[in-house]
Order: C-alpha cells, then structure tokens, then sequence
C-alpha cells in the first residue's frame, strides 16, 4: 500500500514539474517571439500589426515530431512518423496508387489547356504536375488544418531544424504582410507547407505563380495556380524537358547493389552493357542512352529496381525521399500511359525501428563508411555502405537493413 502511495505521488509530482516546465517554455517562447522573431521580421517590411495578427493566441505545438525543448539534448526518434521515410511496400498502397491516378486522369481532362500551357513553358509534363499535385494535397481535397504560425514558431524555437523553420516562419510573416493568401487561408500541413502544391512559405514566395491571369498567384483556391506554380518550381530546380524521370529494370545478379546513387552515374547504354534491361522488355529510347543515369533500389534488392535520370533528383527536391520521387513518376506514367504496378514487389523490409537504424549506422560509420549521417533513414549512403559490409564479410549483399545486423554491426 505504501509502494503504491508513493508511486502515485512521484507520478502526480513529476505531472507537476512536467506541467510547470512546460509553462516556463511557454514563456519563453513568447519572448523569444518578441525579442528575436519580430525584429527579423520587421527588417524584411512586416508590420507590427501582422506579426500581432499571426501570434495572437498562439502557443507551442507539443505533438510536433522532432522538438528539442530547451534544456533537453536532440534524439533519433524512435519510430518513423513520416511515410516518406518508412517501409515501401506501404506507401504504395493500393488505394493511395489507384485514387492518384483515377483523379489525376480526370484533371487531366479538366485542365488539359493550363497543362499543356505550363508544359510548352516549362518542359515539365502534365502528368508529372498532377502526380504531385495529387500526392501533395488530393488535388485540392486534402484536409491542411494547422495554423501555419503555430506549427512554424513552434519548430522555430524548438526543434532539430531551428534555423531552417526560423527562415520559413519570417516567410510566412511576409506572406501575411503582403496579401497573398485569402482571408483565414494561413493553415499548413504539421511541417507548414501552404496550399494545394504544400509550398513550404519561401518556396511560395520564390516559385508561386498565376496560371489564369488574374495577376495574383493563389495557390489556396485556384487550381490552373496551383498547376502554373508546381510547373515553375520543377522548372527552376533543372528539370530536363526531353528526358523521363526514369525505368524499372531487371537487376542481373552480376551487378553489385552498391553501385546505387547518383555519385555513381554513368551513360544509360553503359549500364545496358552491364546487362541491365527494361522490365517491359522494349529498348531504351536512343535519345536517353547518350544520357547519364543512376541506378535506384530503394528497397535494396528486396523490392523493384530503375534507372532514374536527373529528372528523379529533380523531383526530390519537392521532397528529399526516394519513395516521394518514385511514386510521382509512377503516378505520372500510368495517369498519361496507363502503365500497371512494377513487375517487381516490394519484400517485407522497412519495419524496424528509425532508433535501430541508427544505431547500424553510427556502427558503420566506426567501420569505415559515409552512410550519409547517422539519422535512421535507410537513403542510398546507408543501403550501399550496408552492401559494401556485406561483401566485405563474405555475404551476399541486400543493400538494405535487417533486424539481424544490428547485433553483428555492434558485436
């Protein structure tokens, strides 16, 4: 009986320290407001009145992934929250793949004449607009219920990227200052990404664009915006108007996994010579085999295998993940060619813990190797230094991490 009291009293006392830390955070997150976020914004011409507008009963946002509240040292987390970064099988779901391309083929139709506009002015295809149009909001019927001062201020002031959301909550001030969103528009998705293409706020006021000639950019209400605006930001990141993103293809056994990456390119007949076919069994366009091209495994052997061209990187830099790019490209190919699943599928692999993840990592880094940080995401650093201890050890290589191998990376 006594145990049980005194546990329920140091609960209800560290509920209490827990509680009163939070408030004093809070307050200082007021402040900070104050005295660091106003007057970066005021040099960059927002107004006292806005920045009053944004915060006004604004506090923290304690569900965030990723927070460093002050006083507390930064963490792998535990579990992947994003499904970018998470296991492949999943995040092509049959539902996600099949709504993006059935919708997507509508729109197609709907705005065959904006998309062929941005096409002629950007190279970049219209299927690809809609693919991440589609993946980014739904086409517009996502649900985006954040306050987009909130979210940014609270990973301004304390999270692992705190510079980088400082930059984009300054932006989202300078959004606000000059009129461009609709009146109560201001709401992002739990990173702050705005409207319909989820613009993070400096993307929007670099790459925004008006697609219908009202001389405004909307990318809140106006789809031919929203199509005008993803077409621009592709465009202006280096898409390659007479290249594809790139092809599923058969991986002979002669061809090591750790050759992935795209420090490792070399001319699409090059890797051909290697013996590296197209899954459809037709050539490789002439025009793409002069072209340079890296081989992608985002499941290591465990799952489907391409060529990506530099468009693929292109489309990562919407968003850093190999899955992200991938499911854009595929999307695009069977809205516009009405292509079916990859021949290959994706093995049961992607499951384990982000903390396990890097926990190999830091074992591989001590052995030698560049996987790219150790921050318990499976990229191509980490899936080929995984191939290279493969082979290093007498294996035969995955390229891609297994529950097994934490214990003999760390032994």
């Amino acid at each position: 009986m006594i145990r049980t009291l005194l546990c329920l009293l140091l609960l209800v006392t560290s509920g209490q320290v827990f509680a009163q830390d939070r408030g004093a955070i809070e307050r200082q997150f007021q402040n900070w407001l104050k005295d660091t976020i106003l007057p970066q914004a005021r040099s960059v011409g927002v107004s006292r009145r806005t920045f009053n507008a944004a915060f006004s009963g604004v506090t923290l946002n304690w569900d965030l992934p990723d927070l460093v509240p002050p006083g507390t040292k930064p963490k792998v987390p535990k579990r992947q929250r994003q499904a970018e970064f998470s296991s492949p099988g999943k995040y092509f779901r049959r539902g996600s793949i099949d709504g993006a391309t059935s919708v997507g083929r509508q729109m197609a139709a709907r705005h065959a004449k904006i998309l062929a506009t941005v096409e002629r002015q950007t190279g970049v295809p219209g299927r690809i607009v809609l693919a991440i149009w589609g993946r980014e909001s739904g086409y517009g019927r996502a649900s985006i219920p954040h306050n987009v001062f909130k979210v940014l201020g609270t990973k301004a002031f304390m999270s692992t990227r705190a510079p980088y959301f400082t930059a984009e909550l300054v932006a989202a001030l300078q959004i606000a200052e000059a009129g461009h969103a609709p009146e109560r528009t201001m709401k992002s998705s739990w990173a702050g990404a705005l409207g319909q293409p989820q613009f993070m706020p400096s993307s929007f006021l670099k790459y925004a664009a008006d697609g219908n000639g009202d001389g405004r950019a909307d990318i809140w209400n106006s789809e031919a915006d929203t199509i005008a605006s993803i077409g621009t930001y592709l465009a202006l990141h280096g898409w390659v108007g007479d290249r594809d993103w790139g092809f599923e293809v058969d991986l002979p056994r002669s061809v090591s996994c750790t050759l992935e990456g795209p420090d490792q390119g070399r001319s699409i007949a090059a890797w051909e010579a290697m013996g590296i076919k197209r899954v459809s069994g037709r050539p490789f366009p002439d025009h793409e085999k002069r072209g340079e091209g890296y081989l992608l495994l985002p499941a290591g052997r465990n799952g489907p295998a391409f060529i990506a061209t530099p468009n693929f990187f292109v489309l990562k830099e919407y968003n850093k993940s190999d899955l992200y790019a991938l499911f854009v490209g595929h999307v695009g190919d069977r809205i516009q060619y009405g292509v079916g699943d990859f021949t290959a599928r994706w093995g049961a692999v992607g499951g384990l813990l982000r903390s396990d993840v890097a926990t190999m990592q830091r074992a591989l880094e001590a052995k030698g190797h560049d996987v790219g940080g150790a921050d318990g995401l499976a990229g191509f650093k980490t899936r080929r230094s995984i191939g290279r201890w493969q082979e290093a050890t007498g294996q035969a290589s995955t390229c891609f991490p297994e529950a097994n191998m934490k214990a003999a990376l760390t032994r």
